[in-house]
C-alpha cells in the first residue's frame, strides 16, 4: 500500500490552485507518471531530495512529491 494514499498526494499537488482554478492534478495516474519518471531519474543518477538511505527510488520519488520538493506541472506551465 502506497503511504501516504493517493488523495493525501493529490492534495499536496492542488495545494497552491488558487479557488475556481482548474486542479493540477484530478487522477491518481498523474500521480504514478509524475512518480515514475522521477524515480527513473534517480535510478539514473539524480541525487534524492530527501532523506533516503537505503529507500527505493520509487518511495524516495513519492516522499519528495509529498514534501513539495518536486511538483507536477499543469500543460499551462510546461511550454
Amino acid at each position: 500500500m502506497l503511504h501516504p494514499s493517493y488523495s493525501d498526494l493529490m492534495k499536496v499537488v492542488n495545494s497552491e490552485v488558487e479557488p475556481g482554478e482548474a486542479p493540477v492534478v484530478n487522477s491518481r495516474y498523474s500521480i504514478v507518471m509524475a512518480t515514475a519518471k522521477r524515480a527513473r531519474q534517480i535510478i539514473s543518477g539524480e541525487e534524492p531530495l530527501v532523506n533516503a538511505k537505503g529507500a527505493k527510488p520509487l518511495s524516495v520519488a513519492v516522499e519528495e512529491l509529498n514534501q513539495g520538493k518536486i511538483k507536477i506541472l499543469s500543460d499551462e506551465e510546461e511550454v
